[in-house]
């Protein structure tokens, strides 16, 4: 099953970590991610997939940008089980 998840990420970090959800102005949800890598060359982009794929613990080909790539507001499709739908919404138990 395809999920999609909002991020916001944080690129030249002192650490790759996935923190907690945030709303913006405009009243929308997403997830706060900060990774280690320069947003250069798809570096900052390649991490996140990665740092996301461990937090699910789903696969790193499991997880992809697909919007955003060059901003820090970002898409993600992520391929994993019905179940992780509640953690992707920030409603789990």
């Amino acid at each position: 099953m395809r999920h999609r998840l909002t991020i916001r990420v944080q690129p030249k970090s002192s650490a790759d970590r996935v923190e907690d959800w945030a709303v913006d102005d405009a009243g929308r949800r997403f997830l706060k991610v900060r990774v280690r890598a320069l947003p250069e060359d798809g570096k900052a982009n390649a991490a996140v997939e990665a740092v996301v794929a461990k937090w699910l613990g789903v696969p790193k080909s499991a997880v992809e940008v697909v919007t955003g790539g060059k901003t820090r507001i970002k898409g993600l499709d992520i391929e994993g089980p019905p179940e992780l739908a509640a953690r992707l919404s920030g409603e789990e138990a």
